[in-house]
């Protein structure tokens, strides 16, 4: 018997892939007992995968490693991969943070500040007014002890004061947070969280080598919100930025399926966005292709699968308790499941077919884009759109590439409008809580 679903059919392929040897015909029978048993483990492992409901059983992956893990905590918190030379030479961002941005206007724009990496005295020194929150010197200060998340600055005493020589970014800068448990904007870090505060147009805008126009675009952009091939294309389009957790057994790992793997977009990132030293090509993006080299060394290849590992190794969150209302939840499961037609593309644990295959822009509900904005799949190297991942979804408003869905709820409304779902009031409510539930 054959299936139409294309997720089947895949789910198939990567059945037959992963069946052990075939036993020697003069095996015993207990030999080849256990060989269909595997058999049939593999292909109903793979067609769950491939064609199954909204589920939340875990995906099975390699084990990590500890060492490399921790390793790629470092990179992704602290590692710059040389970008100073973009960040400070070309963009002379030292000179801007050192001139005008206190800490309340870091905070304003979407920085945070890693509280566990504030000594007692300093955090009594802002409880009790003592440490000047507008004043450039405790921007300066901050990044001395590592506490600006994302930012890495080089401070030297010159004449006993702290001048800051040189400045670069790291992958926390966008795909980190804090869970304000000090003040708005301080607190312990939160690695993989996108950062919807993190106006990284307007800090851009802030230097001095920019023209109107370019200050223009950044400014345009708004908070959570960031444009990766605007600096290779010219065109504006920004896209909200996406989380970095639950990435576990997920190959389509961009919005568009660019690559199979976390070390593609990392490279990328590190490389055309970043500034970081290294080379990235890739000749099927958007009409011309990108080609990269930044300085004569290499500071990235050799991180990525510390870095990667990093990366699978942080889950999705749980939902908050009495976040959402179980019942109702339950019900719009069914709703996902059926009426909704969700799980038609979210499919398996995992919530996605990005492994088996990707959706042409007529297939999506996120295009066409706002009056102006041209077609996000049309500057990527697939031309088409993956199938995101929901778990963790609650977390990371607002929703699809472009950020064109406020709430979850808004989510609803737009497949039920565009798809013609036909799904009453109640069902829609109803589905939302279940989103919420993931």
């Amino acid at each position: 018997m054959t299936s139409d679903c294309p997720t089947h059919r895949a789910g198939a392929e990567t059945a037959s892939a992963v069946v052990p040897h075939r036993p020697h015909p003069s095996s015993s029978p207990r030999h080849w007992r256990q060989w269909f048993a595997l058999c049939a483990a593999a292909a109903v492992t793979a067609l769950v995968a491939g064609c199954g409901g909204g589920g939340s059983a875990p995906v099975a992956q390699a084990p990590l490693d500890p060492a490399l893990v921790a390793q790629g905590q470092q990179i992704f918190r602290y590692d710059t991969f040389g970008d100073e030379t973009q960040w400070t030479d070309t963009l002379k961002m030292d000179q801007v943070i050192s001139a005008a941005v206190d800490p309340m206007t870091a905070l304003s724009v979407g920085l945070k500040v890693d509280s566990q990496a504030l000594p007692a005295a300093v955090v009594q020194g802002i409880q009790n007014g003592t440490v000047d929150l507008k004043s450039p010197a405790t921007t300066i200060a901050l990044l001395k002890l590592n506490a600006v998340v994302g930012v890495q600055g080089q401070v030297q005493t010159i004449n006993g004061k702290d001048v800051l020589t040189r400045v670069g970014i790291t992958c926390a800068l966008c795909h980190s947070t804090v869970d304000n448990s000090f003040a708005h904007g301080i607190g312990k870090r939160l690695d993989g969280w996108p950062n919807r505060d993190l106006n990284p147009g307007a800090i851009i805008a802030l230097s001095p080598a920019l023209t109107a126009l370019q200050k223009a675009v950044y400014n345009s952009w708004g908070p959570g919100k960031y444009d990766p091939r605007y600096n290779q294309d010219g065109q504006n389009g920004p896209q909200v930025i996406p989380p970095a957790f639950g990435l576990a057994g997920v190959h389509s790992i961009t919005t568009t399926g660019d690559g199979s793997d976390i070390a593609y977009w990392n490279r990328y990132v590190g490389v055309t966005q970043m500034g970081g030293h290294g080379t990235f090509v890739d000749p099927r993006i958007g009409t011309r292709g990108v080609s990269v080299t930044n300085g004569t060394d290499d500071l990235i290849t050799a991180k990525l699968p510390a870095l990667q590992a990093y990366q699978l190794s942080l889950a999705a969150p749980p939902p908050p308790a009495g976040s959402f209302d179980p019942a109702a939840a339950q019900r719009g499961k069914l709703v996902f499941n059926g009426g909704g037609k969700c799980a038609t593309c979210h499919s398996g644990a995992l919530f996605t077919d990005a492994n088996f295959q990707l959706h042409l822009v007529g297939e999506v509900v996120s295009e066409p884009e706002a009056p102006g904005v041209p077609s996000w799949a049309s500057r990527s190297a697939t031309k088409m759109y993956r199938t995101a991942p929901l778990a963790g979804v609650w977390q990371h408003a607002p929703y699809f590439h472009n950020g064109s869905a406020p709430t979850l709820e808004a989510v609803v409304q737009t497949y039920n409008t565009r798809k013609a779902l036909g799904l009453t009031s109640a069902e829609v409510a109803d589905l939302t809580e279940y989103l919420k539930s993931l």
